[in-house]
């Protein structure tokens, strides 16, 4: 009886989070709302959200997270900025969950800390989410919500967001790929990215060409989505400048991505082959060996300070060579 009644509790409790988050998202979405409609009776040259799009904001991240309402306000916040940022969003979420979900007997051998279902608390949601959020919001104070080119000459600071964002998601993409399907289907040893020693599998900073293809195809399919929402929602895109490159783009992010996850994986994460236990591990004990990096930073802090670098600088070697009228 008392165990029924603990899982009673945790059932009650999990539906009024789930009726809190829902609330707290209506109410930001209808604050939103408010304000986009109140600023452009005084301000001309803002456009108010539609009630299509607010109501699209809410009920799609609904449907999305509606067994995982850590992600509720990020999809929010993206799909009433940019539909292409949504697109960018829902590619991300749905293929990292798949292929965290992938061959998990294979990936249960190699690393002691997966978890069946492949599961993602708060914190992880807030690493890879967290950055996206911030520039969403950014580009709606800055440009309004709606789709828009990218366009350096018309629309700076606006396009400068929108790279900004794509490649923190696209960075976020490709090392996902790279570290759940480069241990399952490589052939090859790992090899450490800063001394390229063999080490072995889940080895915090191992890459394999697998996985380094992985990372290429995963940001690559983010900018497609992107690339097809432009298409698809952007009004007079004949006029513009060519959109294609964003997909070349957010390949270019999941690579490099993907690299300097593994760089500082290899230098601010510990790795330790523990004896015991046959498998690598992140922990220091009598029976673990080191095989590299210290113990400064976890998996959600690398996570973090990658998409905070792609999202910071990415976008200026883009300014250099993006296409203009």
């Amino acid at each position: 009886m008392q165990f029924e009644d603990g899982i009673f509790i945790k059932d009650y409790i999990r539906m009024m989070a789930y009726m809190i988050v829902l609330c707290f998202t209506l109410a930001i979405s209808l604050s939103f709302w408010v304000l986009s409609i109140t600023a452009s009776t005084y301000y001309g040259t803002l456009q108010p959200v539609s009630p299509w799009r607010w109501l699209f904001s809410v009920l799609v991240p609904l449907f999305i997270t509606f067994r995982a309402f850590k992600p509720l306000l990020v999809g929010f916040v993206l799909t009433m900025a940019n539909m292409s940022f949504f697109a960018s969003l829902f590619t991300f979420f749905v293929t990292s969950t798949k292929l965290t979900k992938w061959k998990g007997d294979i990936k249960k051998q190699i690393d002691p800390d997966y978890k069946e279902g492949g599961q993602r608390n708060w914190l992880q949601v807030f690493c890879n989410g967290g950055v996206p959020t911030e520039l969403a919001l950014l580009y709606m104070i800055e440009a309004g919500p709606g789709e828009i080119p990218v366009d350096f000459g018309k629309q700076y600071s606006a396009s400068w967001m929108c790279l900004s964002l794509l490649g923190a998601l696209a960075c976020s993409t490709g090392d996902t790929w790279a570290s759940e399907v480069g241990p399952v289907l490589s052939k090859s040893t790992p090899r450490l990215i800063t001394t390229w020693r063999d080490v072995p599998a889940g080895t915090n900073g191992g890459v394999t060409p697998v996985g380094l293809v992985a990372s290429v195809l995963g940001g690559g399919t983010v900018g497609v989505a992107y690339f097809i929402m432009q298409l698809l929602l952007v009004k007079d895109l004949h006029l513009a400048v060519p959109q294609w490159p964003v997909i070349l783009y957010a390949v270019i992010a999941g690579l490099f991505g993907s690299l300097l996850d593994s760089f500082l994986g290899a230098t601010m994460q510990y790795s330790g082959y523990d004896e015991s236990i046959g498998k690598v591990v992140s922990y220091e004990s009598p029976s673990v060996k080191r095989i590299c990096g210290k113990p400064i930073l976890d998996n959600n802090g690398v996570n973090l300070f990658s998409s905070v670098l792609i999202a910071l600088f990415l976008p200026g070697f883009a300014w250099i060579f993006w296409p203009r009228l």
